[in-house]
């Protein structure tokens, strides 16, 4: 059993800042990419970023220059902070991991529940 745990999300005013953790824990035999993903009310959900094992990111155009996410692999952690949030960033935040179970599996795709973010003006 795999499970991905998203923290931090809340209530904040425009121009503030978040940080966001997601843990995966459970039978893990190596992650490759892990990432952030948010879906607003009425909206499909989209990719806000993602960072490889080996520390590369990808951003959507939407959050370059305010978002950074980053990992702990060591931990099993991806982090995304959040600066300069704007009400358009109001979502539902979804961690996502691209893993392994055991040496052998395929690589599949785990998500976590889902941490709100409010953005008021």
């Amino acid at each position: 059993q795999v499970q991905l745990v998203e923290s931090g999300g809340g209530l904040v005013q425009a121009g503030g800042s978040l940080r966001l953790s997601c843990v995966a824990s459970g039978r893990i035999f190596s992650i490759n990419v892990m990432g952030w993903y948010r879906q607003a009310p009425g909206k499909e959900r989209e990719l806000v970023g993602s960072i490889t094992s080996g520390g590369q990111t990808n951003y959507a155009d939407a959050v370059k220059g305010r978002f950074t996410i980053s990992r702990d692999s060591a931990k099993n952690t991806v982090y995304l902070q959040m600066n300069s949030l704007k009400p358009e960033d109001t979502a539902v935040y979804y961690c996502n991991a691209d893993l392994k179970r055991y040496r052998f599996d395929s690589w599949s795709a785990y998500w976590g529940q889902g941490t709100q973010v409010t953005v008021s003006s």
